[in-house]
C-alpha cells in the first residue's frame, strides 16, 4: 500500500517548474548591448582624450612646434598676401564702372537746359548707374587749367568746346557697353558717343596675369605645406612606433591609432593660421606707412586695406584643413607598417 501511495505524495510535494520567461528576457537584454547614449559618451571621451594627448605632446616641444607652425605660416602668407595686394591694386585703379565711362559729346548749339534734360533721361535707362553733365563753360575752364593755355584760349572769339555727358555703366561687359554706346549715340543732340576700354582691358589683363601667378604659387606652396606636415607627423609616428604596435596588438583599430595624429595635424594648421593672419596684418600695416606717404605726394588719400575678417577666417579654416589632410596622408602611408611584429 505504501508503494502505491508514494507516487501521489511525490506528485503533491514536487515543486512547479520555474517560469522560463524571465530567463528569456534577461538574454534579450544582454543581446541589446550598450545604448546609444553610452556609445556617444564613449566616442566623445575618446576624442577628448586624443585631443588632450596631442596638446600635451605639442606642449612638451614648444620650440619645435612653434617653428613648424611658423614655417607653415610663412608659406600660407605669401599667396594670401599677394592676393590682398592685387585687390588693393584693383582698388587703386579706381572703379571699373567709372573707368569705362561713355563720353557723349553734344552738338555745339545744345543748350545747358537740353544737356541737363538729356542727363536726366539717360539716368533712367537700364544698364546706367549714373550720368553727369559738363557744360561748355565748365569744359573750357577745366581745359584751361589742365592744358596751361589759359591766356591763349581767352583770345578765342567763342568757346569751341561742346557740352559733355559722362555716363557710368552698371557693369563692365564689352558687348553690353558697345550696345549701350550705340543706343546713346542715337539720342537727340548727341554728336558723338565715345567709349574707351583700352585702359580697362590692359588693367584687366595685368590683374588676370597676377591671379594666375598667385594660383600657381598657391598650388606649389600648398604642396610644400603637405610635405612639411606629412614629414612632421611621420616623425611623431616613428617616436611612438612601439606604443602603436602594442595598441594594435591588443586590438586597437586603425581609426583609434590615426585619431591623435589627425588632431595633431589640425592643431599645427590652427597655429599656422593664427600666425599667418598676424603676419599679414603686421606686414600690411608696416607697408601702409610707405604707401600713404607715396600717395600723399600725388595728392591722393589712398591706403592699403587690412586683412578682411572673412578672408582671415577662410585662411584659418584652410590652414586647419591642410594640417588635417597632411596628417591623414602621412598616417595612411605608414599605417600598413604599424602592424605588430
Amino acid at each position: 500500500m505504501s508503494a502505491t501511495r508514494s507516487p501521489k505524495v511525490s506528485e503533491r510535494v514536487a515543486p512547479k517548474p520555474a517560469d522560463p520567461q524571465p530567463q528569456k528576457k534577461k538574454k534579450h537584454d544582454e543581446d541589446d548591448g550598450p545604448d546609444f547614449g553610452t556609445l556617444l559618451r564613449a566616442w566623445i571621451e575618446s576624442h577628448r582624450a586624443s585631443l588632450l594627448d596631442s596638446l600635451r605632446r605639442l606642449g612638451k616641444q614648444p620650440i619645435g612646434s612653434f617653428f613648424t607652425c611658423l614655417v607653415m605660416a610663412v608659406a600660407l602668407s605669401l599667396p594670401m598676401g599677394l592676393s590682398l595686394l592685387l585687390n588693393n591694386v584693383e582698388r587703386l585703379g579706381g572703379s571699373w564702372q567709372r573707368a569705362a565711362q561713355i563720353s557723349l559729346y553734344l552738338n555745339i548749339d545744345a543748350s545747358t537746359k537740353e544737356g541737363e534734360g538729356l542727363r536726366d533721361d539717360i539716368k533712367n535707362l537700364p544698364g546706367v548707374a549714373d550720368a553727369e553733365y559738363i557744360s561748355r563753360d565748365q569744359a573750357l575752364e577745366e581745359f584751361q587749367q589742365q592744358s596751361g593755355l589759359g591766356e591763349a584760349l581767352k583770345e578765342l572769339p567763342q568757346n569751341p568746346l561742346p557740352g559733355v555727358v559722362l555716363v557710368t555703366p552698371n557693369e563692365v561687359d564689352k558687348p553690353a557697353l558697345e550696345a549701350l554706346r550705340q543706343k546713346l549715340a542715337e539720342m537727340p543732340k548727341v554728336q558723338q558717343a565715345q567709349l574707351d576700354l583700352v585702359w580697362v582691358e590692359r588693367l584687366a589683363a595685368i590683374l588676370k596675369l597676377g591671379d594666375r601667378f598667385v594660383f600657381g604659387l598657391t598650388v606649389l606652396l600648398v604642396s610644400a605645406l603637405l610635405l612639411v606636415i606629412g614629414n612632421t607627423i611621420r616623425l611623431h609616428i616613428e617616436n611612438r612606433r612601439t606604443e602603436i604596435e602594442v595598441i594594435k596588438l591588443v586590438g586597437g583599430t586603425d581609426s583609434y591609432v590615426r585619431r591623435p595624429f589627425l588632431y595633431m595635424g589640425a592643431l599645427y594648421g590652427f597655429g599656422a593660421g593664427i600666425l599667418s593672419w598676424g603676419v599679414l596684418a603686421f606686414g600690411l600695416d608696416w607697408l601702409n606707412d610707405a604707401v600713404v606717404g607715396l600717395a600723399g605726394l600725388y595728392g591722393s588719400d589712398f591706403a592699403l586695406a587690412g586683412v578682411p575678417v572673412a578672408d582671415g577666417l577662410s585662411l584659418l579654416l584652410g590652414a586647419v584643413l591642410l594640417g588635417y589632410i597632411g596628417a591623414w596622408i602621412a598616417v595612411a602611408r605608414h599605417l600598413r607598417e604599424l602592424a605588430p611584429k
